[in-house]
């Protein structure tokens, strides 16, 4: 029986899952995909839409119950945290409007844990390609984004308040935990999917040119260079292997939320 996958359509996601979805491991079941943003993956998930899927850390508190945390296919890393975007690289924050991705992504738990002293007016959850440019014009003062947005927001006249990821990194000492792979409980043998996803993995890292067409194709418009950009930048190690930094990254970020009652407390990791 095939089973169900939804991960977003960025690079970083094709490049990994591209030869799990083609088939092309001989012990992996058919896959259906299905791509969508991290903030509709959050919400399939805690309703049991997925039996594979890739949701952000912050979520996890809310579907620990039904899904395992898979140690292979996410998203961690240092130097790829989450930016606060405004026209101003002075704005205060109170009492203004801030768009974000979706309030149980991973950069929005950062940002409210960053941002305990400053009090915005409104959050406003906005899909990610509209954040950049509702913030050029006006629309909100400030915006908070990830992926490409890095190599890209200058475009927009835009500056940078805040990168999430140093201000973690500098407190924490460990990586940005962003993206998390879980594997539906009593429906996915986690152990034989870790192997299919990190034989998709070290597959993808021994012929990149396989799955370019696939990458491309679901980019989003992203031109070449920022898609490769993107790959380098959120598939590393972390990616084959949580490890014992990247369990450790899950447990202080959700700790530190439970702790400021933004999520429930769940059993840590290690």
């Amino acid at each position: 029986m095939a089973l169900s996958l939804a991960v977003s359509p960025c690079p970083n996601d094709t490049f990994v899952f591209h030869a799990l979805v083609h088939g092309l491991i001989p012990s992996a079941p058919e896959v259906n995909l299905t791509f969508a943003d991290v903030d509709v993956t959050n919400t399939a998930a805690e309703r049991g839409e997925f039996d594979l899927v890739k949701v952000s850390y912050a979520a996890l508190p809310w579907l620990m119950d039904d899904y395992e945390l898979l140690p292979t296919g996410g998203a961690l890393g240092r130097g790829c945290g989450p930016l606060v975007l405004a026209r101003d690289g002075k704005l205060d924050l109170t009492g203004k409007t801030v768009a974000v991705p979706g309030d149980r992504t991973t950069a929005y738990l950062l940002f409210r844990l960053w941002a305990a002293n400053q009090q915005p007016k409104k959050i406003e959850v906005v899909p990610f390609h509209q954040i950049m440019p509702g913030v050029a014009d006006g629309t909100y003062d400030a915006g908070l984004v990830i992926h490409e947005a890095r190599f890209t927001y200058q475009r927009y006249n835009l500056v940078s308040l805040a990168d999430l990821g140093e201000w973690w990194e500098g407190d924490t000492g460990l990586p940005i935990p962003l993206g998390a792979i879980l594997a539906r409980k009593g429906v996915v043998d986690p152990a034989a999917a870790t192997e299919w996803i990190r034989t998709s993995v070290s597959m993808a890292w021994a012929n990149p040119a396989a799955s370019r067409d696939f990458i491309l194709a679901n980019a989003q418009e992203m031109e070449p260079d920022v898609v490769d950009q993107h790959i380098q930048l959120y598939v590393n190690e972390f990616t084959l292997e949580l490890g014992p930094d990247g369990l450790a990254a899950a447990d202080a970020l959700l700790g530190r939320a439970a702790a400021a009652n933004l999520t429930p407390a769940i059993k840590p990791f290690i």
